[in-house]
């Protein structure tokens, strides 16, 4: 890669980064008013970094998903493997023990997502 190149995507890099760390410290400033309600919290975040911080809705999604999952598994040790998952089987590591789970994408949309009581991110919009 040329140098132009690399000096065009730092600076967006570096605003991807610094709106995350935006929607992190705002998910974890609000937190304690949305307990009964994440969906609530999530909402408000992505307004917050689209009206305040003027980020596109598309990304201000996205970036708070991203702290979000930061957020909750603050402490977490384990960790979702990417380059060893697959589109049907998520890994998941255990850096300290050194043992990897194998988790079925079905499992995680079956026991996460597509129960209405433990649903807790939906579309924003």
């Amino acid at each position: 890669m040329n140098p132009a190149d690399m000096q065009h995507q730092e600076p967006a890099q570096d605003y991807r980064v610094a709106m995350q760390a935006a929607a992190y410290a705002f998910l974890e400033r609000h937190q304690a008013e949305h307990l009964a309600d994440e969906q609530s919290l999530f909402t408000r975040t992505v307004q917050h970094l689209q009206f305040v911080l003027d980020v596109p809705q598309y990304m201000a999604e996205n970036l708070v998903a991203l702290a979000y999952g930061e957020l909750r598994s603050a402490g977490q040790r384990m960790q979702l493997d990417v380059a060893s998952s697959s589109t049907t089987t998520a890994m998941i590591t255990d850096p300290a023990s050194g043992l990897t789970f194998a988790v079925p994408v079905a499992l995680i949309v079956r026991h996460l997502i597509a129960t209405p009581t433990r649903r807790t991110l939906r579309a924003v919009g």
